[in-house]
């Protein structure tokens, strides 16, 4: 019994003090967050200034990452045209031969899709309608189109999706928000298989497109662990704490690095993280023109799915 009440004792002095720790750490997080809060404006001002970026959400996306990222967009000069609801349908493979109908019903004349399941031709089709490159010899007009108006409306009237208010007034770049949870922790699972599908469609069609999501949510079979695990983000970037400022502005920081520099990297604070954002880190006051930069990676206006 004596020895006992000695193990407990010491064990009881080992969670006192691991207690201790974890409101340490919680107190340098919230610190921490304060301060990204507080600099918000100084990081991010003018970074995005004249771009145009589309929220594409999954089924599930938290409220507090949209809303948050949008927030740190507008601060970064950025107009967000609007987003894109996909519904769970989208994503289930006994819809695959509704999906296909549908594409190839709204598929416009003299366009060919390219080969790959129903759900890669759909982001294929509403990437055209949602997205376009820009330069400064051909500036986007940003007005919307009846053919892109006539794709959006025909998923949305299927139950794949919903949008608001004007994606079709299109974007330069897009902000991927992936659900709280994942759907399972195989990286295997046709949900997150499709959404990194889609953000890759996405990401064919703009000059800069990020895959954000909750720390809770971007663990084992998410979409940002499938694109990091399976080496399949491409010219993607990741951010797995966009719940959080710091990830925030690490998002609005990703898509300046992909519209200037062409690069990407998965930041965040998980394991499958490369570091905590780009470095060296844009500095606003030291930028040029963004609409000037983009044409370093940015070729075209033209759409190729959309044949316009």
């Amino acid at each position: 019994l004596s020895g006992l009440q000695k193990t407990s004792a010491a064990e009881k002095s080992r969670i006192d003090s691991l207690y201790a720790q974890n409101g340490q750490l919680k107190q340098q997080l919230n610190a921490a967050e304060s301060f990204a809060s507080a600099s918000e404006h100084v990081l991010l001002d003018g970074l995005l200034e004249g771009q145009r970026v589309v929220l594409v959400e999954a089924p599930g996306a938290p409220g507090a990452v949209i809303s948050g990222v949008q927030n740190a967009l507008t601060t970064a000069g950025a107009t967000v045209t609007g987003q894109v609801q996909f519904q769970t349908q989208f994503f289930s493979t006994g819809a695959a031969s509704d999906l296909d109908t549908l594409n190839r019903q709204l598929t416009p004349a003299g366009v060919t899709l390219n080969a790959g399941s129903p759900q890669a031709a759909a982001g294929q089709l509403i990437a055209s309608a949602i997205l376009a490159k820009e330069t400064p010899d051909h500036p986007l007009s940003g007005n919307a189109d009846s053919v892109d108006q006539a794709i959006l409306t025909g998923y949305a009237g299927e139950g794949y999706l919903s949008a608001s208010p004007r994606p079709t007034d299109r974007a330069t770049l897009a902000v991927v928000i992936i659900p709280a949870s994942p759907p399972s922790t195989s990286d295997a699972n046709v949900a997150s298989q499709t959404l990194v599908t889609l953000a890759q469609q996405l990401n064919l069609q703009d000059s800069g497109t990020v895959v954000a999501g909750q720390l809770t949510g971007s663990g084992a079979g998410s979409a940002i662990d499938v694109m990091r695990a399976g080496g399949r983000g491409g010219h993607l970037s990741s951010v797995d704490n966009a719940d959080t400022p710091n990830g925030q502005i690490v998002v609005a920081q990703a898509l300046y690095e992909q519209l200037t520099d062409g690069k990407s990297g998965n930041y965040g604070s998980l394991p499958g993280a490369t570091q905590p954002g780009p470095s060296p880190a844009p500095v606003p006051s030291a930028n040029p023109s963004t609409a000037a930069t983009a044409s370093s990676r940015a070729t075209t206006t033209q759409r190729p799915v959309a044949g316009k």
